[in-house]
């Protein structure tokens, strides 16, 4: 079976540019000096949702969860699904008011605050977590079968001992050095 399988593909909800156009308006509003801007915002705004939208992607695999989005800078990440840790979901008051979550992909071994990579507006994000969780759960349960089927590589005991070996000998050398 092939591993670029596509399993779900996420829709996006297009109230999610009212929700990025109140945000930005919300933060002009804010600092006072954004007040003169909003006049600006709405109309490039409009433009730059709309454009945002229309790039973002969000494609789960057998193996790999892949998200595209940008408007001048394209960004694709393809998330390995066995480094996914979690897919939290969030849902600010302003979120709640258009029936939007906020997914945020987290992985194994990633630096820095916050998640690899967040999502906004996924129609039935509950459903789209759950179907991704599943298929990391089933995907790690494949890779530890294969594992196991596959047993020690072949002189690989041999090769262990040998190197434990090598490394008491050395420590050896170096207690009689001290």
């Amino acid at each position: 079976m092939s591993d670029h399988v596509v399993i779900r593909t996420a829709e996006f909800d297009r109230r999610v540019r009212t929700y990025w156009l109140l945000s930005g308006a919300l933060v002009l509003v804010i600092t006072i000096f954004g007040i003169p801007l909003l006049l600006l915002w709405f109309p490039i705004g409009l433009w730059a949702t709309g454009r945002y939208l229309d790039n973002m992607a969000c494609v789960l695999t057998r193996k790999k969860l892949i998200v595209k989005k940008g408007i001048l800078t394209r960004v694709e990440n393809s998330v390995p699904l066995d480094k996914i840790t979690d897919l939290t979901m969030v849902q600010g008051p302003l979120m709640r008011v258009f029936g939007l979550h906020q997914l945020k992909v987290e992985t194994a071994g990633q630096s820095g605050a916050g998640s690899l990579v967040s999502l906004v507006g996924i129609v039935d994000a509950e459903a789209f977590r759950e179907a991704t969780l599943d298929q990391r759960d089933a995907f790690v349960e494949r890779q530890s079968e294969k594992d196991s089927d596959a047993g020690p590589a072949p002189g690989g005991d041999v090769r262990v001992v040998a190197l434990l070996e090598e490394i008491s000998a050395t420590l050896k050398r170096l207690e009689n050095q001290g």
